[in-house]
């Protein structure tokens, strides 16, 4: 007997506000097991998850699951009050119980509870898995860096046990070891899980690969580097298709023009021929070489026609997917211009001209907060590594956070990147940012509609329109949320940057095509 699927879109559309559609008549299912879900930047993934998860509601369609579905979100909120519990996403049972012992057995309290009666201990044991040996539940969640908040809030989830979750970019912004305890907790999920992911490693973990592309969703089973080599094939063999088809167009071409010239041949000789024939004759001759001459025409210019329609059928399954095209403007730094200082345990580093400089470590040691005391961020902290601290010396900073919060949610994207360019005209903003692919509707949108690839492109737009240009660009984690094709981009427009680079990055990958002229460690 067939196992039915987790969950299951029938004919699902959605459309924002402003009338531009996420995804149109979209049907497809999820089954049991891990799944990653794959897609360009912009194909509508996170879309999808907020629509499953209930956060968003379909235009037209229905979406069923097989149960109750839990989500990490592409961008984790962090309160200013939050604690650890409210990350593990306990706070209301775990409020219930510590009432209950202290005396107050009000019924809800036990309504919330439920069975969760060693809810604590299994929230520490939860902890300790992921490296957070004794931390308390009460510890503010401000003072986790961002991929030890990620990992609480996917051992939330675990604790929380529902049978259906999704996972949206959740390598991001995970060291090395994290990326181990995440990739142990993927390994062993029970129940159903979708991961929607770039991350390659994490993507070779998963029992089925789907892909959002152009609005449709196309399910293979197998890891995302089968499901690659099932494309490649798949793709040789269509480009042989239209070099076939292409083939048959040029010759069906050439054998009507060949034929136009015969008929043309026959009708010049006809006519001279009917000249010295009797007229009645020479109408009836005139009149079978033209239903001859017709026939010819239509059978060569249909095949010709049959021909054309198979070639563009063929193109049309190559893939030619857009990318952005990133320029960053020249700042016209000198070689000997001091930038920055950065200083960890009281030894200097000095970045001075076009410099590139990564600044690496563990999660929790530091890095977000030594660019966020570079870049003069209001309320920095202090660092908590003794004699650890930078300090620009220039003003012209380009600042891109690892949680892309630079960009205020309520403001459309045009004003967002105008409040950067506030003398750059509105029209010459549109051109730009559709060098990002970021164009249409989507620039009067406000950013919190945005997916995380979006946001990361409407952010770097406006460091590449901001003027004067940034003589120093600092970068937290910028491949978060990027498919490979972008990462490629940003990787081409930072090595031609003539400004200092100063960059936090766990993809190690990233940090060796850069052409680093040192690498500052924090531990």
């Amino acid at each position: 007997m067939p196992i039915s699927p987790s969950v299951v879109l029938n004919d699902v559309s959605f459309t924002w506000p402003d009338g531009s559609v996420a995804l149109g008549h979209l049907t497809t299912a999820f089954g049991r097991g891990r799944t990653g879900l794959v897609g360009r930047n912009g194909a509508g993934k996170s879309t999808l998850v907020r629509l499953v998860t209930g956060r968003l509601h379909p235009t037209s369609g229905t979406i069923t699951t097989s149960g109750p579905v839990d989500h990490l979100p592409q961008r984790l909120q962090r309160g200013d009050d939050d604690a650890v519990a409210d990350l593990l996403g306990i706070r209301r049972p775990l409020t219930a119980l510590r009432s209950v012992l202290d005396g107050d057995a009000a019924p809800e309290h036990f309504d919330e509870i439920g069975d969760d009666w060693d809810l604590e201990e299994r929230a520490a044991a939860a902890l300790e898995r992921i490296g957070l040996r004794g931390a308390a539940l009460e510890r503010p969640a401000s003072t986790l860096s961002g991929g030890q908040a990620v990992l609480v809030a996917v051992a939330g989830i675990r604790l929380r046990g529902l049978p259906i979750a999704f996972l949206d970019e959740p390598t991001n912004n995970l060291d090395r070891r994290g990326r181990g305890l995440l990739l142990h907790m993927v390994d062993d999920w029970p129940g159903t899980l979708v991961v929607v992911s770039h991350d390659r490693e994490l993507l070779e973990h998963v029992d089925e690969t789907c892909e959002l592309r152009a609005g449709s969703m196309t399910v293979f089973g197998g890891t995302f580097s089968a499901f690659e080599e099932h494309l490649a094939v798949q793709q040789a063999a269509v480009e042989r298709e239209v070099r076939v088809a292409e083939q048959r167009h040029r010759t069906e071409k050439r054998q009507r023009i060949e034929a136009e010239t015969k008929i043309a041949r026959r009708a010049k000789a006809g006519e001279k021929a009917g000249r010295s024939m009797p007229k009645i004759l020479a109408n009836e001759q005139r009149k079978k070489a033209q239903e001859t001459a017709g026939r010819l025409r239509v059978a060569h210019g249909s095949a010709e026609q049959e021909a054309l329609a198979t070639a563009r059928e063929a193109e049309l399954r190559l893939r030619d997917d857009e990318s952005i095209h990133v320029a960053l403007p020249d700042p016209d730094v000198p070689a000997s211009r001091r930038i920055a200082t950065v200083t960890v345990r009281g030894r200097e580093t000095i970045v001075q001209g076009p410099e590139r400089v990564a600044v690496v470590g563990d999660n929790g040691v530091g890095k977000t907060t030594l660019l966020e005391q570079l870049v003069g961020v209001p309320d920095a902290r202090e660092h908590p590594l003794p004699g650890t601290h930078a300090t620009p010396h220039v003003d012209r900073i380009g600042y891109l956070p690892q949680r892309k919060d630079s960009l205020d949610d309520a403001a459309t994207v045009l004003e967002n990147v105008r409040r950067d360019a506030p003398h750059v005209a509105p029209a010459e903003v549109r051109n730009r940012l559709a060098r990002f692919l970021v164009r249409g509707d989507t620039v009067d949108r406000p950013a919190g509609a945005l997916s995380g690839g979006e946001r990361f492109r409407v952010a770097l737009a406006s460091l590449v329109l901001a003027d004067p240009p940034p003589q120093l660009l600092v970068l937290d984690e910028p491949t978060n949320d990027l498919d490979l094709t972008s990462v490629d981009q940003l990787v081409d427009a930072l090595r031609a940057y003539r400004g200092a680079l100063v960059v936090v990055s766990h993809d190690e990958a990233f940090l060796d095509r850069l052409d680093l002229t040192t690498r500052v460690e924090l531990g």
